[in-house]
């Protein structure tokens, strides 16, 4: 057994006094580095085949932010303006956006597929910290399964290479699990300094998401329950590292803001103490339970709950029902929101297919043998064989079918934009609906429909972009009276149908049409998305 030394050296001490010991952890090193390249081929492909909408903060509250520090035009939406949000997630590709700038590499194509393959590299160092942590607690084979349910799982696909926070902060969850003593079967093996990293991580993913803070109070508890040196933890580790991080991202926030902004403060103030976050919809408190969560997982639900109930690993099960159930407190849900605890489920769908194949091989069933099973699958074989046929599907249709005409009409525009045929863009269509200028890189006169949310300055009337739905012509023709005359119109083919003469009026005409979808999303079927040109 290693022993630990209070310096944190005990895996280096120990190899010393073993040989073998350090031929072992030279071998684990090899394989982690294999793992990495798998996981990292795997996110790039998986990058470059995404090419749909999901989420307007993949865009707005990331690439835009970080399209404005650099290049100094961008949009930054009402929360920039409350100090809701922190600048590290968006520095980061702020970090990108400028060396390619600098490489003169900031073209159309790069722009498009940088940002997503630069979170290819988060995704892997996520996946590979998945396979580390299912394989300090479970063992390789287990470790082996996980990893193969993450990679197939469909929303892992599908979202977790998108620049959402909710993505990052997913990675860091993985990282900080692995670093946390109370997380493990036995911690007696763990260095010191372990902890400290997990400290680091949970602070920082509070830094950037303060709602992370869901799931680091839950492991700081049980730390705190499980540990001898209780008053130690807080005061030498809890206190200081914590200090530490958020006080970084204070100085950020103040040097970018320009004034002292609290960002885990203002959300706290906005999204719990005046539920701002209903004002973008609210779903039943059991909807992470009976629909989110479950359509998350897909069918790797039977083999998690499975994994579950046989592995016996309540820490991190119950891990999966506090998020969930406090986040059901909240009346503003979405499927993001519970990202970073959908690689734990996966852990425990990797431990019940693990589990099946152990039970194949008891069977001891040797090669040419005259049982009549051996001409049939294995269970683990037809487990596998279940999983890819329905996940891969709906990973394929999601990331390259559903909801790509808000991308594409984008891509096309900034094709446009570069030969100097858009002069300026209007969209007449639900506010933060396609990606802006990241996407456009140019910087031309362009408007958007707003909607942010009023009741706590005293303004009761639907917004601009609720105006317009109810009444797309009425509104139309009342913002015409004030508008500047753009050379481009955006929208949905929902609305266009009742906008058309009004378009023809204005010497509008139709230019390009993009599908979009072929189901109803959110407000009804926008089946296409059309863009029109005006004449001259």
């Amino acid at each position: 057994m290693r022993q630990r030394r209070k310096d944190g050296g005990g895996v280096v001490s120990s190899a010393i006094e073993n040989p073998n010991l350090y031929k072992e952890e030279e071998k684990k090193f090899s394989n982690t580095k294999r793992v990495f390249a798998l996981c990292l081929a795997f996110r790039i492909v998986n990058a470059l085949f995404i090419q749909t909408y999901f989420n307007p903060d993949e865009h707005w509250q990331a690439l835009e932010v970080a399209h404005r520090i650099v290049f100094g035009y961008g949009h930054l939406t009402w929360e920039w303006e409350k100090g809701i949000r922190s600048y590290l997630h968006p520095l980061l590709f702020a970090l990108l956006y400028k060396v390619l700038a600098l490489l003169g590499l900031d073209t159309p194509w790069f722009m498009i597929k940088a940002p997503r393959l630069l979170q290819s590299v988060f995704s892997a160092v996520g996946d590979l910290y998945l396979y580390k942590l299912s394989h300090v607690l479970f063992g390789h084979c287990v470790a082996k399964w996980a990893l193969f349910s993450q990679l197939a799982n469909w929303f892992m696909f599908f979202c977790f290479n998108r620049t959402l926070s909710n993505s990052f902060e997913t990675v860091l969850t993985l990282v900080g699990l692995y670093h946390w003593p109370c997380m493990r079967i036995s911690s007696s093996n763990i260095p010191l300094h372990s902890r400290k990293w997990g400290l680091a991580v949970a602070a920082l993913a509070c830094a950037i998401r303060p709602t992370s803070a869901i799931t680091w109070v839950y492991v700081g508890l049980l730390e705190l329950y499980l540990t001898q040196g209780r008053l130690k933890f807080i005061l030498l580790e809890v206190i200081p590292i914590g200090a530490l991080v958020l006080g970084f991202a204070c100085l950020l926030d103040r040097l970018m803001y320009g004034s002292w902004v609290i960002v885990p403060l203002h959300f706290l103030k906005f999204n719990f103490l005046s539920s701002g976050g209903d004002y973008y919809g609210t779903h039943n408190w059991h909807w992470y339970f009976t629909q989110g969560f479950p359509v998350m997982v897909f069918t790797f639900l039977p083999f998690s709950i499975t994994g579950i109930i046989n592995s016996k690993y309540w820490k991190l099960s119950g891990l999966i029902a506090w998020v969930l159930g406090l986040y059901s407190v909240l009346g503003h849900k979405e499927f993001r929101f519970v990202l970073p605890v959908l690689p734990v489920a996966l852990i425990f769908s990797g431990y019940s297919l693990a589990t099946l194949q152990e039970c194949d091989s008891s069977k001891g069933e040797r090669k040419g043998s005259s049982n009549i099973n051996s001409k049939w699958p294995s269970k683990r074989q037809m487990a596998i064989l279940f999983l890819l046929a329905t996940n891969i599907p709906m990973a394929f249709y999601m990331s390259s079918v559903h909801q790509r005409g808000t991308e594409d009409v984008m891509n096309y525009l900034s094709k446009e934009a570069m030969s100097e045929k858009v002069e300026s863009i209007l969209f007449l269509m639900p506010c933060h609906a396609t990606p802006y200028y990241s996407r456009l890189h140019r910087d031309l006169p362009m408007r958007i429909l707003d909607c942010s949310p009023r009741e706590q300055e005293g303004i009761s009337e639907p917004d601009e972009s609720d105006r317009f739905m109810m009444d797309p012509i009425g509104f139309a023709i009342n913002f015409a009276k004030n508008w500047f005359l753009p050379s481009h119109i955006v929208l949905f083919d929902s609305e266009e149908k009742q906008l058309r003469e009004f378009l023809d009026i204005h010497s509008f005409k139709e230019t390009r049409r993009f599908f979009h979808a072929h189901f109803k999303v959110d407000r009804g079927l926008q089946a296409s998305v059309v863009v029109y040109a005006r004449n001259g």
